[in-house]
């Protein structure tokens, strides 16, 4: 038996499954993370990175009224409450609005025509750190990665250099990318779990 770690970008795996219809929650990651390990595996940890949702009010870019942004963090903690989990947790920055699609010159605009822009801060380096730690504890012998982020590959190389095998997972509707592929051990194709 091998003690894995299973590292999972909660970003990365929202944006996937929301797009194979599933419903995003605790319990569902929990089923994932379960499905990345295989039954010759003794799964060490599941570790799961993600931002809390973005608390604040801003400005409108059109009308300048204050807009408030207010989200609960609940299902964070009750995915960090679950067996074996622990969740890393980035800061979601504002960066200002973006606009929707390209408005024709000429045409009057308004705050609807806008969306907030947000990006992850810590994340990637949140992973990166957690490797290099299970590379000098040796807690594991083998890291399952289900994430998309190249940010992670100078990481997935100093963990084979210390002898660890890493598994990069890819999903039904997407694969993990060749660039990454170049730097994992084993490609482990996991089905949706069922809801």
């Amino acid at each position: 038996m091998k003690n894995v770690a299973v590292l999972i970008d909660g970003g990365h795996v929202r944006v996937l499954a929301r797009n194979a219809g599933m419903n995003y929650n605790p319990d569902y990651i929990e089923k994932i993370a379960k499905a990345c390990v295989e039954p010759d595996e003794d799964a060490f940890r599941f570790l799961y990175y993600d931002c809390a949702p973005y608390s604040g009010t801003v400005k409108l870019p059109v009308s300048a009224e204050p807009k408030t942004f207010s989200g609960s963090d609940a299902w964070l903690r009750e995915l960090a409450a679950k067996d074996l989990f622990a969740v890393r947790l980035g800061v979601l920055k504002f960066r200002g609005f973006k606009p929707k699609k390209i408005l024709p010159a000429g045409q009057a605009v308004t705050d609807n025509d806008f969306k907030a822009d947000f990006e992850q801060k810590g994340v990637d380096m949140r992973i990166g750190l957690d490797i290099a730690t299970f590379c000098a504890s040796k807690a594991a012998d083998r890291l399952v990665l289900v994430t998309g982020d190249t940010d992670c590959i100078p990481a997935m190389k100093y963990a084979r250099i210390a002898g660890l095998q890493i598994v990069l997972v890819g999903f039904p509707n997407r694969a993990a990318s060749n660039e990454m592929l170049r730097h994992a051990d084993i490609e482990r194709r996991v089905a949706w779990p069922a809801q």
